[in-house]
């Protein structure tokens, strides 16, 4: 795979952002002319950023033989929303991203049947909030995602103070109001069932109970879920793991590394 770092200065932010990008190999794929290569957004969690990734995790020699687009978008800790403190994460990598990317790459697919989505904790709510709320991916994937905000109060947490959540997601209070518009359940609702999601969460994470009811939610509006639980906590070497899963998972033509066992 060629791997690009690009920066780039995004009108929505007004700032500059950051976005890595691997991008199929001539000589290592089957259909090296093709004008319509799939891509899968992948994000990154709290604390993480673009490089993550590639940091910390085989992602880079999993693909190298697939016909396939990785993006890894940096989005500081903004949740992939539009926040009320004045960063519009959501419209920079829903809307603007996109965009981007096709001037840099115009071989790469503005399907939905081919564009993808998925990330771990934080990224999995993103990754599942911009499938429901754009109808423009028809794969979605999260990884120990922090997908429903039930039982959950960061000021019980220890996970930092409130001025930082109220300002992602408005006043703590709210959270679980039925009408509350960044319940992933909520979005859902109004979703066109069409993406197809991939759900895993480790048994000892303390995101399990939020992924179990998150899961069973979306089966009961109708969408199409593989839900996957297994002995694992909330930590690299089981996201590592999955991420194989994910990419066979994908209507892509995954190249399997050849194994013994």
């Amino acid at each position: 795979m060629a791997l690009m770092s690009i920066t780039y200065y995004s009108q929505v932010m007004d700032l500059d952002l950051s976005v890595q990008v691997l991008y199929p190999d001539k000589g290592r794929v089957e259909n090296p002319d093709d004008t319509d290569i799939p891509v899968l957004y992948l994000l990154h969690g709290m604390g993480g950023r673009d490089t993550t990734w590639l940091r910390l995790t085989a992602l880079e020699r999993l693909v190298r033989k697939t016909n396939l687009i990785v993006v890894m978008p940096d989005t500081h800790n903004g949740w992939y929303v539009n926040t009320q403190y004045g960063y519009p994460y959501f419209d920079a990598l829903a809307v603007e991203l996109p965009a981007v990317l096709q001037r840099f790459f115009p071989n790469m697919t503005d399907k939905r049947a081919k564009t993808f989505i998925a990330g771990l904790s934080m990224g999995g709510y993103g990754a599942l909030r911009l499938a429901l709320e754009t109808n423009r991916f028809s794969y979605a994937a999260s990884l120990s995602g922090a997908l429903s905000f039930k039982d959950f109060d960061p000021r019980t947490e220890s996970l930092g103070n409130t001025a930082y959540w109220t300002g992602t997601f408005g006043e703590i209070a709210d959270w679980e109001s039925p009408d509350n518009p960044h319940s992933l359940v909520n979005l859902a609702k109004t979703a066109d069932k069409d993406t197809k999601m991939y759900i895993w969460c480790g048994e000892e994470d303390f995101l399990i109970g939020a992924n179990d009811f998150a899961a069973q939610s979306f089966k009961d509006l109708g969408y199409d879920v593989d839900y996957q639980t297994a002995s694992g906590k909330h930590e690299w070497y089981y996201w590592d793991k999955q991420l194989e899963v994910i990419l066979a998972w994908l209507p892509i033509d995954f190249q399997l590394e050849e194994r013994l066992s």
